[in-house]
């Protein structure tokens, strides 16, 4: 199925900001958003779903890439300095955004079509929230692939001092969007950090027969940080991470309650993006010494999270 038509005017407008600063470090410094994943660079086929989902104007932060898409609604604009990371990018992305409501996107997401994006956007709507976000399957939130409305994020945004998205975005307790994708088909969170995944992105859209997507609409299944009252939406059915935390704890003789899984899970991320995948359960394994020798869990995960978020860019 076509991505859906532009919105109505019953919709609100909303702009796009995509994070398109390049550099890959495992993939040989390679300019990730550039590189073609089916016919088209990922930063065009990011920049297409936006402009299907409606978007009033797209922000496109990185190097010129105004090839990427309509000249009329693109918008190419540059963090100072270049490469200082995605808070800063989304600093400068977001001082262009006038719409009430914003998308805030990565470069590398081979995966996300227009109609993903409007039922993002929808959901967000809906939920009282400052935003929402896509979830992953483990239910962690995908900060590059989430909705907002503009004024809150960009009041967070001027008071904020840190490097970390989860840093900026988590307070705002945006509703976390599990979302599949099509029947049969990668995720529309998917992305691509390294060779072996950009291999598969390939391989996946050079497999996958030329149907229409799938545009069913995401499941609201929890929310990130504390929620706006007891109506809070959540999954109805125990996930299979839960199921294996109760499995677990029981076989140690723990009790689950005293797992801190969001802040294990959103850590595990920040550094397997950041440094290495290998590198996250060492990390959540160096998290657990930490607490276990009497630091705070918080502030060691902050600790952690900092360190994450500065390791790829030493200069910050």
């Amino acid at each position: 199925m076509p991505d859906p038509a532009p919105p109505g005017p019953a919709d609100p407008e909303f702009d796009a900001v995509i994070l398109a600063g390049g550099g890959g470090a495992r993939l040989g410094g390679a300019d990730k958003p550039g590189l073609v994943v089916g016919t088209r660079t990922m930063a065009a086929t990011v920049v297409t779903a936006a402009v299907a989902a409606g978007a009033r104007q797209v922000i496109l932060v990185g190097p010129d890439r105004r090839g990427a898409g309509p000249a009329a609604q693109l918008i190419a604009v540059r963090e100072d300095p270049p490469g200082a990371g995605p808070v800063p990018a989304l600093r400068a992305g977001l001082a262009r955004a006038s719409a009430p409501w914003v998308a805030v996107l990565a470069a590398d997401l081979p995966f996300l079509r227009g109609e993903r994006l409007s039922a993002l956007l929808a959901a967000a709507r809906s939920g009282g929230r400052a935003g929402a976000v896509i979830a992953d399957a483990s239910g962690a939130p995908q900060w590059l692939a989430g909705c907002w409305r503009t004024g809150p994020l960009a009041t967070a945004l001027a008071a904020y001092q840190g490097s970390s998205l989860r840093g900026l975005l988590g307070p705002l307790g945006p509703a976390l969007i599990r979302d599949p994708g099509p029947a049969g088909g990668p995720p529309p969170w998917l992305d691509c950090d390294t060779p072996a995944e950009l291999a598969q992105a390939r391989a996946w859209l050079a497999a996958r027969p030329r149907t229409g997507h799938n545009e069913d609409r995401p499941a609201l299944v929890r929310t990130a940080g504390p929620g706006p009252g007891p109506g809070r939406e959540r999954d109805s059915t125990v996930s299979t991470l839960e199921r294996w935390t109760q499995a677990a704890c029981a076989e140690l003789g723990l009790e689950p309650e005293q797992v801190p899984a969001r802040i294990v899970l959103h850590l595990a991320r920040d550094v397997a993006h950041q440094v290495d995948r290998p590198a996250a359960p060492l990390t959540a394994f160096l998290l657990g010494l930490a607490v276990g020798s009497g630091q705070s869990l918080d502030e060691a995960a902050r600790q952690l999270t900092d360190l994450a978020a500065r390791w790829g860019n030493p200069g910050s």
